[in-house]
């Protein structure tokens, strides 16, 4: 591989003697990006996030690519390839309501999930991770059961961003807590600084959706309604 794919995907900077992939660094800016945009309901969040996901997913397979750390994480990897599908809900979605408020609305309109919905989240948060964690046992994942929770964690609030739940956030919390201690054990150090961040910028966007939910005009959650959300 040459040029700048070659350069991006072969990068290295070395940190405290640990060698780190440019591409680890650029692809969790591009997801710290993403969420920046999620804060402010802009759609542009959908794709750049996928570009961050892309480049993600080689990172987390470093057995498979030869990356310094050498570790396969199969739920951090495989996540990547479900928040491409999701994101391209939530890009769907957020384009809808956006046109049906006639271009001048949010993308989304935020609101609780509600007790159907918590019920969606506990059914898949336990049944999605008890299932992940035996796959990722079987093929090798290192810390299969933490792995397995990042795994399901992060498909549920990305889906839940794309409904414009609230709850998203706190989700992305609990994802948070066990992703930072799962990457520091296996030498992602940027992804682990990263999640630290995700956490402060996930505190302030529950916040900031939680007030945008309680401002909203009537008008916009009609035209949401309409849409869709």
């Amino acid at each position: 591989m040459t040029g700048i794919l070659g350069w991006l995907f072969d990068a290295q900077i070395v940190i405290a003697g640990h060698a780190i992939l440019w591409r680890e660094i650029i692809g969790n800016l591009f997801g710290l990006a993403s969420a920046i945009g999620g804060l402010r309901r802009q759609i542009w969040a959908w794709p750049i996030g996928i570009v961050g996901n892309v480049m993600l997913f080689t990172v987390f397979l470093g057995g498979v690519f030869h990356t310094p750390q050498a570790t396969d994480l199969y739920g951090q990897a495989g996540r990547q390839v479900f928040f491409i599908a999701v994101a391209c809900y939530g890009w769907a979605r957020w384009r809808a309501t956006r046109k049906a408020t006639g271009g001048e609305g949010p993308a989304v309109v935020p609101r609780w999930a509600g007790r159907a919905g918590w019920i969606q989240i506990a059914v898949v948060a336990v049944v999605g991770t008890t299932v992940c964690f035996l796959i990722f046992r079987q093929i090798g994942s290192f810390g299969p059961l933490a792995d397995a929770w990042i795994f399901t964690g992060s498909l549920l609030a990305t889906y839940g961003m794309a409904r414009g739940w609230n709850e998203f956030w706190l989700i992305w919390i609990a994802v948070d807590a066990v992703g930072v201690p799962l990457l520091l054990r296996a030498g992602y150090y940027p992804s682990a600084a990263l999640y630290l961040v995700y956490a402060g910028v996930v505190l302030y966007g529950f916040t900031v959706w939680v007030r945008a939910q309680r401002a909203e005009t009537p008008q916009q959650v009609t035209a949401a309604a309409a849409a869709g959300v």
